[in-house]
Parts: C-alpha cells; structure tokens; sequence
C-alpha cells in the first residue's frame, strides 16, 4: 500500500501484485464450478452483482479517480465524466431493463405450427474472460463485465497492467463487492495473460491494438471460442465549407485533449476543404486556450501521456513528420519527458501518401493532428474508403446533401455528424469497429446480446400424432403425399399482390387463431348436438 498524493486529499491506494502464473489456472476452474451451480443464469444473482458493481463505484468514486491521476494525471472531474458516469449509466440501464432482456421473443411461425410454441432464448455463453484497456480503465474493464454478468456469465478479469493503480483498486473492490465464486480478477503482464489466453473459456472479449487483437483470437481459435474484439485505427474528421469554423475547432479540440488523445475513437486526422481549413486551424488555439488556459501545461485539468515508451513514440512520429517538406506546426508541439507532457498539437501540410507522412501510417493515440488539405468532399470520400475501416467517423457540416454522401459512401464502426464522442452516452447505441478496427457490438442491450447465444426452441403439445403422421412413409414419400406435403408447407414465390395477402396473413397470431378456432368448433358441435337432444 501506498499514499497517494494529489491535489485534493492524500489517500491509501493498494499497489499491484501480479498473479502468480500457476495459481491462474485453479482461479478459472473456482469461477468454472460457481457457473456450474446455474446461480448466476438466475434473474435475482444477476440484480444483486449488477446493484453491488454500482455501489461499489458509487461508493468509492473518490478513491477510483485518485488511481486514475496516479496512473496518467487525469483530474477527477475528467475521470468521472468519461469513464466512471458513463459504466454507472450502463449498470442502471441493465438493471432497468433486464427483466425484458431476458424474456425469450415469441416467433410467429405460422398455421402449420400454430399449436407449437416457437421462441428464441438467450443463454449465457459460460465462462467469460474480459482482458481490459488502460486509456479507460474502468468503463473498457468494468463495461464489458457488467454486460457478462447481466447475461448470466461468469467472468475472469484481466485489467491492464499499464495503469497499475487503477488495476490495484479494482482488484481491491471487486473482491470486496462482488461474488467470489463466479467473479475473479487476474493481474499482470504478457506471461499471465498468455496462461490464461491458454485455458478455455467460453468467451473472449479484448480491448486494445489490432495486432495483441490478433493474437487473442488465435488463441480463442484453438477452442473454438466466440471473441469480441474492440480495436482501433485512424478515425478521420471530415470538414466542409459549411462548417462553422470555430465551433468545430472547439469540440474537436476538447476531443483530441480528453485523456490527452489516449481514446480509441479520437479524431486521429482531420480532412479539411481550402475554405474551411485556415479558419478551422486559427481557431483550434483560442478553443484550446478556452478550455486550458494559457498555459496548458499549468492546466490540472489536462492530462498527460501514460508511459515514458508511449511519450517516446508520439514524440518520435512528431519529429520524423515535421522532416516532410511541406509540414509544419501550427498549433502547440510543446514537449516534455519528464513530465510525460505533450502539448495539443495541430500539424498542418500533411501529405496523403501514408509512405511519406509518420503520422499518417499507424493509430496517434495522442495529443497529435494532422490536417489534410482535399479538394471536396469527393476527394475526402476516396482517402477515407481507400484506408482501413475505422472505429469511428466524424463529419462536420450544416449540408444534408454532404451528410448523406458520407454516411452511404463510406463504412466505419461508429459514425456522429457534427460533434464528437457522444454516441458513447446514448446506452441504446451499439458501440464496436468493423474490420481491422474489430468485431462485435456492446452497450446497453447489445452488451447483453454480444454475451449471449439464441437457442431456438419449440415446444410442440403431447399427443397430437395424426395430425404430424402426414410426414412419415410410405404416404408422405408417395405422389399423393408429395402434393399434400407441398401444399402444406411448400413456399412458392408470388406476386406483389399475392405477397401482400400473404404479408398480412404471416402478422396474423396463428396460436390465437387456431384456439378461436377450436373453441368455434366445440361450440358449433356443442349447439348441433342439444338440438338433437
């Protein structure tokens, strides 16, 4: 244990100790043996580990944002809005909606089945394994979690070794709040996250960098186990002559310095039409000494680079693109190992050839943007498609016309016209990449459905054989039953008029209509025969 100091209050804040490689392996057969019990597929263990994760964030708010200023100097008020107000939202959500997450959806499957009852159930996977992220550590550990758990799971946790504090605390609370049969944690590094990458599990959900992403699903391969990947890569910024120069530059500012650029969906390059782009760079130093002050460096609200490697980098793809003829800085470029303090920093003459330009090769993930000069809009289009899929896009513009043209011309994982970031607060959203910037989808009820499979069921009545005896030889398989059979079940393509009659048909509820039926039919017997009597 140690103090921590920070400029609010010094708090006791538990150090990291890694998990020694051959207790792993008894850790997951512990958590293997909870699932087995079936206590977490019920609806009230779920509620009761879903209400302690809040109150274990609620009631600890303080101490997890000291972890999250030793680990990279972010002020708790960043801390509470981008990482820990966003994971309580998500556990509320859960919990106000699980009961209807959790009914199996009724299928309607028409007049042939009507007697049988057709619906689709969500069942847990089993044992989950969520390896998390360092820029956010508790909502991309604790996320992913509480969606594991709100879906019957039992989970292992793997926080990152990278913001050591943070890991220490969540250890700390989660075996603390959080039930000990069924929910673990795992500290370290790459040998004990190769040990447990090693074991079976029964679902792999990993955050971080496409080629560690690689790696996780080789692993899972060797199981056949489902993976959730949630990666990166280089989300552009796309702004048009419409665009209002200064309001863009401000939130695209507060943006690349949230987390200083350590985001997974930072704008990563800005696109920028001749008009446009001289305003838009004038601009990004009045947004920035708004929200920083002057002296950005002074600013207890800006953060700083998490490790001297990761400073080392940026620092070095800075250097190598200010050799480019052409580029310059703009705005910022201010530097500091020692205190791990990189300035917001606007390049601009950046080249469109990736070869030619550092900064346009791989993810920033740092304080750094590149601006691009292009022609129009067209031009913007043709870089974007002709790179990776990226995590995010992002599009400024007051023209619908401008807007749709991106949003049909272009893929990403995540697309917000004119802001940044604020899908992450809509719950209802699914959040996830597509390609090389990963697969899969969670947040809110898709969280649910990622940690989940659909088991088809059908539960037809005892009895009933004459009614099914159609199916079985020799009639079925002769002339005469091949034409009962197709008449029955046999679908035929139709015209748009037919399809429509069929349309509504296929809307009606077929269980209903067949017990009306019966009930018709008993009554009519039931009158036929009194007046016999």
């Amino acid at each position: 244990m140690i103090a921590a100091n920070t400029p609010d209050t010094t708090m006791t804040i538990p150090t990291l100790e890694y998990t020694p490689v051959d207790k792993i392996e008894k850790i997951v057969e512990t958590v293997r043996q909870g699932y087995n019990t079936d206590v977490t597929k019920s609806i009230k263990w779920r509620k009761q580990q879903l209400r302690q994760l809040y109150k274990m964030l609620d009631e600890n708010e303080d101490i997890l944002c000291q972890a999250a200023y030793l680990d990279k100097k972010q002020s708790a008020g960043e801390a509470f809005l981008v990482d820990l107000m966003v994971l309580k939202n998500e556990v509320v959500d859960a919990l106000e909606n699980l009961d209807e997450w959790i009914k199996p959806e009724r299928v309607n499957a028409g007049l042939v089945h009507a007697l049988d009852r057709c619906e689709i159930r969500r069942e847990p996977f089993g044992v989950a394994l969520i390896i998390g992220a360092w820029n956010y550590a508790y909502q991309l550990t604790l996320g992913p979690f509480m969606a594991a758990i709100a879906a019957g799971n039992a989970a292992v946790i793997k926080p990152s070794e990278v913001a050591p504090f943070s890991a220490a605390v969540m250890t700390l609370l989660v075996e603390k709040y959080l039930d000990p049969n069924c929910i673990r944690v795992v500290n370290g590094g790459v040998p004990e996250t190769t040990r447990l990458l090693e074991l079976q599990f029964d679902h792999i959900f990993y955050t971080g960098n496409g080629m560690v992403g690689k790696i996780v699903m080789a692993a899972a391969s060797k199981h056949l186990t489902p993976v959730v990947l949630e990666l990166g890569g280089k989300s552009p910024v796309i702004i048009d002559d419409t665009a209002d120069a200064q309001v863009v530059a401000k939130r695209l500012m507060w943006a690349k310095s949230v987390n200083c650029g350590q985001t997974c969906i930072a704008p990563d390059y800005v696109l920028a039409t001749p008009d446009v782009l001289p305003k838009f760079v004038s601009a990004c130093s009045a947004a920035l000494n708004e929200l920083y002050g002057e002296k950005i460096r002074s600013s207890k609200d800006y953060p700083r680079i998490i490790a001297e490697r990761h400073f080392d980098r940026l620092a070095g793809l800075l250097s190598e693109q200010l050799k480019v003829p052409g580029s310059k800085v703009a705005v910022g470029g201010f530097c500091d190992r020692n205190e791990l303090f990189i300035e917001p920093t606007v390049v601009t003459g950046v080249g469109k050839d990736d070869s030619a330009n550092p900064l346009m090769k791989d993810e920033i993930f740092g304080p750094i943007l590149p601006v691009i000069e292009i022609k129009n809009i067209d031009e913007a289009i043709e870089y974007v498609r002709s790179r990776d899929k990226p995590l995010a896009l992002y599009v400024f513009s007051k023209s619908d016309k401008t807007i749709s043209t991106v949003l049909s011309k272009t893929d990403s994982g995540n697309t917000v016209v004119n802001d940044l970031f604020m899908n992450m607060a809509v719950g209802e959203l699914p959040f996830g990449g597509v390609g090389p910037s990963g697969m899969g989808k969670y947040h809110g009820h898709h969280g649910f459905l990622a940690y989940t499979h659909p088991r088809s069921t059908m539960i037809r009545p005892a009895g009933l054989e004459k009614l099914v005896s159609i199916r079985y030889p020799p009639l079925a398989y002769s002339a005469t039953g091949r034409k009962i059979v197709g008449m029955l079940l046999e679908k035929k393509l139709r015209g748009p008029a037919a399809q429509t009659v069929v349309s509504f048909l296929k809307k009606l509820p077929w269980n209903l209509v067949w017990w009306l039926a019966c009930v018709a039919v008993g009554v009519v017997i039931g009158y036929f025969g009194r007046g016999r009597a």
